[in-house]
């Protein structure tokens, strides 16, 4: 039986997982992430250009959340962090036993669904870039396999989940050690999502600026100090070493904060340098993330006076 999947978020991520998935053979649905936000339409025909020259496409069931009583199937969200909360109200009751899946940036981004007793949850570490380009044209640059690691759940669980959601071009991989994957990617997030919105420059920018660079070595240690707190210790040099390896493979490209910033969207600060500074209060050290904070927090006040324009 094949058996559903759903995909909660119509973003670049999430239609790009659809049509994979589609072109799989697998039953999927995508449904819009947003409150009273209706699908404007009963099904999408959405196009994936790959780095290689190849276009998939896909004719995809698109559905809004309250359309659906009953999640019978894996549940994988690739809306913004920021709506969690809500999201983790609006899916009680209809999930029953099925798998969630958080495919997510950010610190403490599944807290929502722990407190509201998800019995199986799983943290996902994309390790691949997606663009929307027009309506339903997204253009998808895949990186390596990306990690799936429990949060709440079973081994079994987590491998047949692997299993069914891998594809050619979007494969994931078993991660026993979910917590490591999720700070490499957190503290390069918490470089890339403060300084190149507030210098409003690309990507590239660590590489081609010593000044830049300095400047995120240091956004790099405390967040590095924080993470040691808490029991996961990772290696300076290969933080900073894959921190220049991404700002020269993305020279010319936006970050999603800043793009989000541009179009007058909420952003997903609160879950990166914000949520490291909140860690380190909990920890009774908040000196440890200072420059960490002070960049989240301009960063939010950006993002505020963006959306009042």
């Amino acid at each position: 039986m094949n058996n559903p999947i759903y995909i909660i978020g119509a973003g670049a991520i999430g239609m790009t997982l659809a049509v994979l998935l589609k072109q799989a053979g697998k039953n999927v649905t995508l449904i819009r992430g947003r409150q009273g936000s209706p699908a404007e339409t009963d099904e999408a025909s959405i196009t994936v250009d790959c780095i290689d020259s190849i276009s998939l496409s896909a004719t995809v069931p698109v559905r809004s959340l309250e359309e659906i009583k009953t999640l019978n199937g894996p549940v994988l969200l690739t809306s913004k962090s920021f709506g969690n909360r809500g999201l983790a109200q609006r899916l009680t009751g209809k999930m029953g036993q099925s798998p969630l899946v958080l495919l997510q940036n950010g610190l403490d981004v599944e807290e929502p669904f722990l407190e509201a007793g998800f019995p199986r949850l799983y943290r996902c570490v994309l390790l691949a870039t997606s663009q929307v380009q027009a309506p339903y044209v997204v253009r998808y640059k895949p990186v390596a396999a990306s990690p799936i690691g429990i949060v709440r759940g079973l081994e079994s669980e987590l491998a047949e989940l692997v299993k069914n959601l891998s594809t050619t071009q979007f494969p994931f991989r078993t991660e026993a050690d979910i917590q490591q994957a999720i700070w490499e990617k957190v503290i390069t997030n918490c470089v890339f999502n403060a300084i190149c919105p507030l210098l409003d420059v690309d990507n590239g920018i660590f590489h081609r600026n010593a000044s830049a660079l300095t400047l995120a070595r240091e956004v790099i240690d405390e967040c590095l100090a924080v993470a040691k707190k808490v029991g996961v210790v990772l290696n300076r040099a290969e933080v900073e070493q894959r921190l220049l390896q991404i700002s020269q493979r993305s020279e010319g490209q936006l970050i999603s904060t800043l793009v989000d910033i541009n179009q007058g969207r909420e952003t997903e600060i609160d879950s990166l340098n914000l949520a490291v500074a909140r860690l380190a209060d909990r920890l009774g050290q908040p000196a440890l993330a200072n420059k960490t904070r002070l960049l989240g927090e301009l960063t939010r006040l950006k993002a505020e006076k963006s959306l009042t324009l």
